[in-house]
This record gives C-alpha cells, sequence and structure tokens, in this order.
C-alpha cells in the first residue's frame, strides 16, 4: 500500500514538473505564426527576444519606405518645396496621385508615403533629396551599414519588386527601431488618417485601430513579396517592434507576437526618479539632481531588479550645474548591469555670508555621519 502511494506521488510530482518544463519551453519558443521570416524586439535596447529566419534575406515590398522617409528626414527640411515631375506621376501601384506641376512640401509628401504608401510619393522624396533614384539608394544602403543592417540592400525607395533589393526581419527590426526614435518620424506613423490639399488619406497599418498600444509603423504587399508588416506597440515603458516577412496572416502574427511580449517581459526605468542634496554654506539648502542619460533595462517578467542611488549625504557649495553629484544603478544579483551619472540641474552659489571655516567643515560632516553616514546607497526600487 505504501508502495502504491509513493508510486502515485512520485507520478504527480513528475506530471507537475513536466508541465512546468512545457511552459518554460512554451515562452522561451515564442507562439507560432504565418510568417516565413519574423522578429520580435525590444526598441530600447535591441534585445531580441523572438525570431524565425529572422536573417534569412527577403523581399519588402513598401516597409521599403521606413527606409525612404527616414533618409528624407535626415537630409530635408519638412517645409521644403518639391515641384512635381511627370515621370513621378507615372510609378505602378499604390499611390498619392500627384499630379504634374503641382507643389507639395517634404511634410505632405512624408504623410502620402506612409500613410497612402505613395510609391510617386517615394520617387519625388527621392529624386528631391538626391537627384536621381540611384543617388538616394546610395544615401539608403549607407544608412543601412551605419545601422549594421548586414543582409540589406536597396536599389529603389518605394519597395516595388527588383534585383538586389532585399532584407531581413532582423535587420528591419534594427530600421524600425532607429526611425521611430525620430520624433517626426513617430508622429507621421502614428497618424491614422490626414488631409492633404483637399484629399484624406488613411493609414493602412489596421492595428492603430486593432491593437491597444499600436503606435505605427509600416505595411507592404507585392505579389512576390507576400505581406510585409513592421509594427510598433507600447504600454507602460515597454516598446516592442514587430516585424513579419510573407505571412499570410500578418494582423494576428502581430498581435500575438506582441501579446506574448508584453507578457513575458517588462522594462524597468531609472531615470524618471527625483533626488535632492542638501547644501552647506549655499544660497540655496538644497540642489536638485538628474540622471545624466537614459537608462532603462529590459527584463524577462519574472527576474528582478534594484535601482540604486549612490550619493553623499550633503554637498558642499559652490556646486555647478552639469556636474557630476553621484551615479544611478541597475543592479541584478550582485551585478551592475547598467549605470548613469547624477547630475546637479543647477547651479548654487557660494553664499559668503555662512562661514565655512574647517572647524565648521568637521562639524558639518561629523553631524550627517552621525545620522546616516557620510556616503551612502539608496535602493529606490
Amino acid at each position: 500500500m505504501r508502495t502504491q502511494i509513493t508510486k502515485t506521488v512520485l507520478l504527480v510530482l513528475l506530471a507537475i514538473l513536466t508541465l512546468a518544463q512545457t511552459r518554460a519551453e512554451a515562452v522561451n519558443a515564442g507562439p507560432s505564426v504565418s510568417a516565413q521570416a519574423a522578429v520580435l524586439m525590444d526598441m530600447d535596447s535591441g534585445r531580441v527576444i523572438y525570431g524565425r529566419n529572422e536573417n534569412e534575406k527577403l523581399l519588402i515590398a513598401s516597409t521599403t519606405k521606413i527606409m525612404t522617409a527616414l533618409i528624407a528626414l535626415e537630409n530635408c527640411r519638412l517645409e521644403d518645396k518639391v515641384s512635381i515631375k511627370h515621370e513621378w506621376t507615372l510609378a505602378e501601384g499604390s499611390s498619392m496621385y500627384l499630379k504634374s506641376g503641382e507643389t507639395y512640401t517634404v511634410k505632405e509628401l512624408l504623410y502620402g508615403l506612409m500613410l497612402a504608401s505613395g510609391n510617386d510619393a517615394a520617387l519625388a522624396l527621392a529624386c528631391h533629396t538626391a537627384g536621381t533614384v540611384e543617388a538616394f539608394a546610395e544615401l539608403m544602403n549607407k544608412k543601412a551599414a551605419e545601422l549594421k543592417m548586414t543582409g540589406s540592400h536597396f536599389t529603389n525607395p518605394h519597395g516595388l519588386s527588383q534585383k538586389g533589393h532585399y532584407s531581413t526581419a532582423a535587420d528591419m527590426g534594427l530600421l524600425a527601431a532607429a526611425a521611430m526614435k525620430n520624433s517626426c518620424f513617430a508622429e507621421i506613423v502614428s497618424t491614422k488618417q490626414a488631409v492633404i490639399k483637399g484629399s484624406s488619406f488613411t493609414n493602412h497599418n489596421k492595428l492603430l485601430w486593432l491593437y491597444e498600444g499600436a503606435i505605427g509603423i509600416k505595411t507592404g504587399y507585392t505579389k512576390d513579396s507576400g505581406r510585409a508588416l513592421v509594427s510598433c506597440a507600447r504600454r507602460g515603458d515597454t516598446t516592442l517592434i514587430c516585424v513579419t516577412l510573407n505571412a499570410p496572416d500578418d494582423w494576428d502574427d502581430h498581435a500575438r507576437l506582441l501579446d506574448w511580449g508584453f507578457e513575458n517581459y517588462k522594462t524597468i526605468r531609472a531615470d524618471g526618479c527625483n533626488y535632492q542634496l542638501e547644501v552647506i554654506s549655499g544660497t540655496a539648502q538644497t540642489v536638485g539632481l538628474k540622471c545624466s542619460q537614459s537608462l532603462s533595462l529590459f527584463l524577462e517578467a519574472g527576474e528582478d531588479a534594484i535601482i540604486e542611488a549612490c550619493l553623499p549625504k550633503f554637498v558642499y557649495a559652490p556646486v555647478r550645474q552639469g556636474d557630476k553629484a553621484g551615479e544611478l544603478r541597475i543592479i541584478c544579483g550582485d551585478k551592475v548591469l547598467k549605470s548613469a551619472d547624477l547630475v546637479y540641474e543647477t547651479s548654487v552659489p557660494l553664499d559668503e555670508s555662512i562661514p565655512l571655516t574647517f572647524w565648521e567643515r568637521v562639524k558639518w560632516s561629523w553631524f550627517f555621519a552621525v545620522r546616516n553616514g557620510y556616503y551612502n546607497s539608496y535602493p529606490i526600487y
């Protein structure tokens, strides 16, 4: 009887362990998708958390226009005037229906490019920026090299099928992350509808309506490439980039991948905390501190981290705006994974009416040492 009970307990434990292992493997593998190639990554850190054939070189259709828009934004002024040439209006495929001889601003063309996926707008922007499509393609490839898009090569600004024009899901993730950090680009691709010279354009990216937190970026399709989609979504402090290439069920693919990412990963931000230090012999009694740079860490949901501020208990005046006061650290276990300087937000001059003799310094040092110690670390998360 005892042997039978023991066997039963062992079987139950084995079943529990098997289920736990299956769950862990499912989390590591991520959801199944229809795409030939896919990638899911954290926008801020670039950490890839899901990949399927992510380095396979494939056609990318109109998601090419992410690069086109970024190049135009980096090389043109939004208010630049572009006079439309007849040959640009003859572009095949999707169009914002430019008319020869009309004048548009670069900004208007960018909205037509990213919302209506205008191939005519792509040609207009390329030729305005670089003079010819070929010269513009050189700029595209130069930018690709800068972003370490090692599996990509561009020959045109619109993405229509052409020999030598291709990219990978991983590379398109890098491009999307860079583009979304451009505030003007991010504003354009998050726009659902826009009116340009009396014509109304609706963004082709249905995720802006269908997915909570969706903020961009671009669809694509040709008969040769199949459906291509690059999306970006933000929930809380976490921003994810998703790319699928040749995906018959791309909308559902992105919803599943993004849901999985938000459920299993999180972002810890440290740069939004406010700090004050007491100032001795200054014209102000305290001085504010700020983080010198953006500081965040992308973690699996089950991982824990500590945000720690390492600061003196007080400072002597004068202090100068921008000088280092201490350090902000993100710690996992016993390792400092990321850190940034904490600097003074303002200057505090010396108040010469307040004596600061040797013995005054000794007194203040003793006071703070007795109270809390002169230098300490503050866990704040």
